[in-house]
C-alpha cells in the first residue's frame, strides 16, 4: 500500500487548481460574481465549493456501491437519511421527533451513518433535523482556495436570439449576464487527521479522496465554469499520526511566485509552471512527499 493511502497516518496536502474563462465559485451576495478578497483582489473558492465537487464525483463513481452514498446531495431531506438509523438501532422517535439522549446513542447513530455515507465518514457533519443525532468532526479538513495572483472579474453581456413567448415578437432578444475571470491559479490546503477518523475509514476511502481532487473538475463541466483543472496535488505523509512537522512549514516548502509582482499577467498555467519550486533542504525526519499530480 502506498504511504499516502494509509488511513492510520497523518497527511497534509497542497492542491493547485486553475480556471480559464469561467467562474470557479460565484458569490450570491454579489450578483454571482467570482468570490474575491476585497483588499488583495485574490480570488477565493470556499471549502464548501470544493467539497461539493468531491461529493458529486463520489456520487458518480460510487453509485450503487456499499458505503459510498452521499449524505449532503442536491435535494436531499436529512430527516429521511437519519430515520433509518434510529429505526435500525431501535432509538425511539416520539411525535415525529427523535433525539439521541446519551453519548452512547449518539456514537451508535454516528457509526451507523458513517458506514453508509462517504462524505460523513470523511468530512464529518452536524446530524440535526427534527431527528437529532449529534455532530461529527471528520478527519478531512479542506481550507479555502486562494489565487496566487490578483484576479480580474469581468461581466459579459450575452444575448439569446429566440423569444420567450409569442407576445415578445420574433425580433425581441433576451439579454443576460455572465460573470468570469480570464485566468486564475488557486491554492488550497487539505489535512487528514487519523485520530479523528472512524474505524470504518479505509485506504479505499483515501484513494477516492485523492483521485477526486484530481478528477472531480472533469465531472463538473459547464460553460459558466469555463475550463478547470487540477494542476498539482502534493501530499506530505507523516510517520507519526499526530504529525512529525507543523503543516505550515511543509506547505511553505512549495513556493509559487506572484507573477503580478514581476510585471507578468498570467493567462495560462505555463506562465507559472517553470517557477514552481519545492524546497528539499533540511527535510524533516518522518515526512514523505508524494507528488501525485504535478503540472
Amino acid at each position: 500500500m502506498e504511504l499516502y493511502l494509509d488511513p492510520t497516518k497523518r497527511h497534509d496536502a497542497v492542491l493547485l487548481v486553475d480556471i480559464t474563462d469561467g467562474n470557479p465559485n460565484g458569490d450570491p451576495d454579489a450578483g454571482n460574481q467570482p468570490r474575491m478578497d476585497p483588499e488583495t483582489r485574490q480570488g477565493l473558492m470556499t471549502d464548501s465549493c470544493i467539497k461539493r465537487k468531491l461529493r458529486n464525483y463520489v456520487q458518480f463513481v460510487g453509485e450503487g456501491q456499499d458505503g459510498l452514498s452521499i449524505l449532503i446531495e442536491d435535494g436531499a431531506i436529512l430527516r429521511d437519511r437519519f430515520q433509518p438509523a434510529f429505526e435500525a438501532l431501535k432509538i425511539p422517535i416520539q411525535k415525529g421527533k427523535g433525539k439521541a439522549s446519551s453519548p452512547e446513542q449518539q456514537e451508535q447513530l454516528a457509526n451507523w451513518l458513517q458506514q453508509k455515507y462517504w462524505d460523513l465518514r470523511m468530512f464529518g457533519g452536524v446530524l440535526e433535523s427534527d431527528l437529532r443525532a449529534g455532530q461529527l468532526w471528520g478527519p478531512v479538513q479542506v481550507g479555502f482556495a486562494r489565487s496566487i495572483d490578483p484576479v480580474l472579474p469581468m461581466t459579459l453581456t450575452i444575448t439569446r436570439c429566440a423569444s420567450s413567448n409569442p407576445q415578445e415578437g420574433k425580433d425581441q432578444k433576451t439579454m443576460g449576464k455572465r460573470e468570469l475571470i480570464p485566468y486564475g491559479l488557486y491554492r488550497a490546503y487539505v489535512t487528514y487527521s487519523p485520530h479523528r477518523a472512524a474505524a470504518s475509514v479505509t485506504s479505499d476511502d483515501l484513494k477516492l479522496l485523492w483521485d477526486g481532487f484530481g478528477k472531480c473538475w472533469d465531472f463538473d463541466r459547464s460553460s459558466v465554469r469555463g475550463f478547470m483543472h487540477c494542476r498539482g496535488l502534493f501530499i506530505f505523509t507523516h510517520e507519526n499520526k499526530y504529525g512529525n512537522e507543523p503543516a505550515h512549514k511543509l506547505f511553505d516548502r512549495i513556493y509559487i511566485p506572484e507573477l503580478n509582482k514581476q510585471g507578468i499577467v498570467p493567462r495560462q498555467f505555463a506562465d507559472y509552471e517553470d517557477q514552481i519550486t519545492i524546497d528539499e533542504t533540511g527535510w524533516p525526519d518522518g515526512v514523505t512527499l508524494t507528488r501525485l499530480i504535478d503540472g
